[in-house]
């Protein structure tokens, strides 16, 4: 023994060295994480935006505050598993206030930071958004499909086929129960081009061409729109596509209705949800026996496990966080997409650019069969002017039954055919 310490082994010393790199990179903030190697992937950071329930303007202001806190929740699973194929996701969030102002001002925040997508969003304002977007060339991954806009920026990748979409399967759904159907619907541009939409299915099925009910979006009260539709379905199905308003109506509905039931009410997902039917009274909701169509299978369908796993585990208490609201399924599948894409471009440095033309190549998304395999070629579309960028346009169709949305026909039914031959015929 001479006292001398002896030196560490060339293993230990290069475990220390390695321990000291790491730590100096989590200190500038580089973000290296578990089980990425040496932190040589660059971070992807993205935006989410949707309307929130701080800052908005008059009570009946969409609030869907669960879809950004459904991406940082998506972010806090992903990193904890090493990021996507090594990269740290990093997830800015906006509220943008359901104003076309909050719209342009979150889109351009986003392309100040230098965003790769923006994902899994929600805003009724595709003019104000899409072109600080375009202009900067960042893809727009699975918005809701609140605005049409959606479905025909090149730089936009829907995961559903929006509010048209479900306008045509639930022609196709009322088609084979309703002698008559009676249809109210805002007032507007949008509402306009419903009425050909169920027309396409009603009367390919023999029925008669449904009656159209406009109707004002921010009314109190429905009272002279529920009366016309009560006359005009005359026993046979009232469908109501108001979103916010569409409670308001049923309730005025209601109210007039017969006693011994004077027709069979229907909607869409959007329009009425899980958490309307609960809030109305669950199983003695009045929306009880009533058809509505979705975009994805139900809430309680197998296929959403590992998305409620994830939020068991990582936003337990947070209540913006409902697993059967389909804003919050939106997001979950815009994610996944974002991933099979980060996944498949596999480089070091992933840039807006990159991501646009990994789409456009067809980058085949499996979503575990919460919707068909999603792809964007030009092949993959819907072949229509109005809904050019439409790669899904498939919906589920849906009943409330001890006030419990569930599956009223099992898997999805294509309405590309009916989008197309309504666009032709308006």
């Amino acid at each position: 023994m001479t006292g001398r310490p002896r030196s560490s082994s060339p293993r230990l010393r290069g475990h220390l060295i390695r321990t000291a790199v790491a730590g100096a990179l989590l200190a500038s903030g580089c973000g290296v994480l578990p089980g990425v190697s040496g932190g040589s992937r660059e971070p992807v950071t993205v935006m989410t935006w949707a309307p929130g329930s701080t800052g908005s303007e008059g009570p009946r202001t969409v609030d869907m505050a669960g879809m950004p806190a459904m991406a940082r929740t998506y972010a806090a699973w992903i990193n904890e598993q090493g990021g996507i194929d090594g990269h740290e996701l990093r997830v800015l969030t906006c509220d943008e206030g359901d104003t076309a102002v909050g719209a342009s001002a979150c889109a351009r925040r986003a392309v100040d930071e230098d965003v790769v997508a923006v994902v899994g969003s929600y805003s009724r304002y595709g003019r104000a958004f899409l072109a600080p977007l375009e202009a900067a060339g960042i893809p727009y991954i699975g918005g809701y499909g609140a605005s049409p806009d959606e479905f025909t920026s090149y730089l936009s990748y829907p995961v559903n086929g929006g509010q048209s979409a479900l306008v045509a399967g639930n022609g196709k759904q009322l088609a084979r129960d309703c002698e008559r159907v009676a249809l109210v619907r805002p007032e507007t541009l949008v509402g306009d081009g419903m009425p050909a939409l169920l027309d396409e299915s009603l009367t390919a099925a023999g029925r008669p061409a449904v009656h159209d009910v406009p109707a004002p979006e921010e009314a109190t009260s429905y009272d002279t729109q529920a009366a016309e539709a009560l006359r005009e379905a005359g026993g046979g199905c009232v469908t109501a596509v108001l979103g916010q308003g569409t409670e308001t109506f049923f309730d005025s509905f209601r109210r007039l209705e017969p006693e011994d039931g004077g027709a069979r009410i229907s909607s869409v997902l959007g329009s009425v949800g899980q958490s309307l039917i609960d809030r109305t009274g669950g199983r003695k909701s009045p929306f009880e026996g009533a058809y509505v169509t979705g975009w994805y299978p139900e809430s309680g369908d197998a296929r959403w496990e590992e998305m409620r796993r994830v939020i068991r585990t990582h936003a337990f208490d947070d209540n913006r966080i409902d697993p059967e609201d389909t804003g919050v399924q939106t997001t979950w599948i815009a994610y996944t997409v974002l991933k099979a894409v980060v996944e498949a471009m596999d480089r070091s440095e992933i840039t807006a650019g990159g991501i646009g033309v990994s789409l456009n190549r067809g980058t085949r998304v499996d979503t575990g069969g919460l919707t068909p395999v999603l792809r964007w070629r030009y092949a993959d579309m819907v072949g229509s002017a109005a809904y050019s960028r439409i790669a899904n346009a498939q919906v589920t169709f849906q009943v409330v039954r001890d006030g419990r949305l569930v599956t009223e026909r099992k898997g999805f039914v294509d309405v590309s055919e009916t989008l197309v031959d309504a666009r032709l015929r308006g």
